[in-house]
């Protein structure tokens, strides 16, 4: 059996625990030609920020079938992960929109609540981890590093905005060949949370990525927006400064125990998995007209489960598509996608 995350210990523990080295599989070819942001892909396959806690991680990864790799998301300084349970098990109706519920669930779960609060290494761990996860990929695989700002007391946008950029460059210089602002946290309380939600500053801080990488592509990844007209807004603020969009960042949701109790303090999740599937859809769908008149390319993430999952967020005009939790349930689930849905 292939190694996978373990749910039941913390953010550390899994981080310290990561495959020791790439597994030696064939991986299936895929037809067509696929590419992110002009650089050459094997396949449209990859796994957000979020499993990939660190190099090894990523190699094992890029060693089953996923070909854009997206280093867990860092800060300029370190940040502690909230306390275990980091990602509980959940059920319930298929959610559509923000602020719902959702129930703990034992045994069988193919869709979980996760909290993490953005944990980071320090800089001086991370920006050499990177540069050990880029000499891991092969030939058509690309490495993405997610990064974020950490708001401190008074700061203004500028200031938010100016740490955005540190981290963005921090991640070109050691190795990063796509820099991805992550503009959407539905577990964090603090500013960096829904920057998304906000054009004015979103247009702000992508300008501010934007000059401090000029030479390379630049991804937002971003949450469930509450309409098109504020979807539209958006992406018209951070046009001229970037390459492409990220979305979804799964779903917000309170969450309770079997028993019934509130989870978490009764404040909201994100919620990831099959439980977000069509939504998810839905919103790639909307999305990739809007990204496609602003000249933009649109990553699809959030509830890719199976092979026709990938199938249809590619006929909605992804041009490519993210998997964590099916992923990290079952580390095989490229090589199944390739073979079912993509093979040469």
């Amino acid at each position: 059996m292939l190694p996978r995350y373990d749910i039941a210990q913390s953010y550390d523990w899994n981080y310290d625990h990561a495959p020791s080295q790439p597994p030696e599989v064939e991986v299936a070819p895929c037809a067509g030609r696929w590419s992110l942001c002009g650089l050459p892909l094997n396949s449209p396959l990859g796994v957000p920020a979020g499993p990939l806690l660190n190099s090894r991680w990523i190699a094992y990864y890029a060693a089953l079938g996923f070909d854009t790799l997206t280093y867990k998301t860092v800060r300029s300084a370190y940040r502690a992960s909230y306390e275990p349970p980091n990602l509980l098990p959940v059920g319930g109706a298929p959610l559509e929109d923000e602020g719902g519920s959702v129930r703990e669930t034992q045994g069988a779960y193919d869709s979980w609540a996760i909290s993490f609060g953005m944990p980071s290494k320090d800089p001086e761990v991370w920006r050499e981890d990177i540069g050990v996860a880029r000499r891991a990929l092969r030939q058509g695989q690309v490495l993405v590093v997610s990064v974020v700002a950490s708001p401190q007391p008074g700061w203004t946008v500028q200031d938010v905005a100016a740490d955005f950029a540190r981290c963005a460059r921090w991640a070109a210089d050691a190795g990063a060949q796509i820099v991805e602002p992550n503009f959407s946290c539905p577990n964090v309380c603090t500013a960096e949370a829904d920057i998304f939600l906000d054009p004015a500053a979103s247009g702000v801080i992508a300008a501010a990525v934007r000059d401090a990488v000029p030479e390379l592509p630049i991804s937002l990844k971003v949450g469930l927006f509450p309409n098109g007209e504020r979807m539209r807004a958006m992406v018209d603020a951070v046009k001229p400064f970037v390459n492409a969009i990220a979305a979804t960042n799964s779903i917000t949701a309170k969450v309770r125990a079997v028993a019934g109790e509130p989870l978490f303090d009764d404040l909201r999740r994100g919620i990831g998995g099959a439980i977000i599937t069509e939504r998810c859809l839905a919103e790639t769908k909307l999305l990739a007209a809007i990204t496609r008149d602003a000249g933009l390319e649109l990553i699809s993430v959030g509830g890719v489960c199976t092979a026709a999952d990938v199938r249809a967020r590619l006929a909605a005009g992804a041009a490519n598509v993210q998997v964590a939790t099916a992923a990290m349930i079952q580390p095989h689930l490229a090589l199944r996608i390739r073979q079912e849905a993509l093979t040469a």
